[in-house]
């Protein structure tokens, strides 16, 4: 059953690379459809040339703002603009705010205050207080990696018979992953648990987001939160406990005795 959910999703070019547009909108339908999908910056600048092909290919609405002063970002107004007038049609679910820019902080918790779900979009260097304002916030390299991988630098060819050899790496991008914050989790765990010590996979992941919104499995080399947790088995054990109402399984976890 496809997911009605009415996104609108707004797009800072100056400060969001083309290179993940595919990999954006792959994550985007997760969430919901994006309904509008809009894009600012300055069109006749050089710098904003790679975004007019992905801009036909993907159907996004490009939306000229003049850079006016040197040093000043006439794009932010425009898009903060833009998103309020859409808060107050009352006709989308949430917006997706592409941008590693602070600016946006305040427009994410406004649109929060609505009861609108924000989805974040931007890179590792974006500043906490935008990724908080988030509900959910996604780290654009990995999508990059995921939507583009014939853009990274192509590594030096082998023979056939040790590329055949080599095992197959799990992690979504080239980067060394960084550490599984397992006590963090396993902190959560102990907080929503019951008295056995277990607790859906579905809740430890809604906590986590809560609190983390930046939270994301593929950070650290993984596809799922099932995944993540049975690669830290030292740490964490993962049950099936019976069926949810759609037939699928449901997954039980809880911190490993000691």
């Amino acid at each position: 059953m496809p997911n009605k959910t009415r996104l609108a999703v707004l797009i800072d070019a100056d400060n969001a690379s083309a290179a993940i547009t595919e990999g954006l909108f792959e994550e985007i339908a997760k969430y919901g459809t994006a309904s509008v999908k809009r894009m600012y910056g300055d069109w006749t600048s050089p710098n904003l040339g790679s975004w007019k092909k992905v801009m036909l290919d993907q159907s996004i609405q490009p939306i000229q703002q003049f850079a006016y002063t040197k040093g000043k970002n006439a794009t932010d107004s425009a898009l903060i603009i833009d998103a309020m007038d859409l808060l107050y049609t009352r006709r989308f679910d949430g917006f997706c705010l592409v941008s590693s820019d602070s600016d946006f902080t305040r427009l994410a918790a406004r649109l929060r205050e609505e009861g609108l779900v924000v989805y974040g979009f931007g890179e590792e260097k974006t500043p906490k207080p935008f990724v908080a304002a988030c509900d959910k916030f996604i780290y654009t390299e990995i999508l990059r990696a995921d939507a583009t991988p014939e853009q990274e630098a192509a590594p030096e060819k082998k023979p056939a018979a040790v590329r055949e050899s080599e095992p197959q790496a799990e992690a979504t991008h080239t980067k060394k992953a960084p550490k599984v914050p397992v006590q963090f989790i396993a902190k959560i765990l102990d907080d929503i648990s019951d008295e056995d010590g277990w607790a859906q996979l579905g809740a430890l992941g809604t906590n986590i987001g809560k609190l983390r919104p930046e939270f994301d499995p593929r950070i650290y080399g993984f596809r799922k939160l099932s995944d993540l947790i049975k690669g830290q088995a030292a740490h964490f054990e993962l049950q099936v406990k019976g069926a949810s109402p759609t037939g699928g399984t449901v997954l039980y976890v809880r911190n490993r005795p000691q």
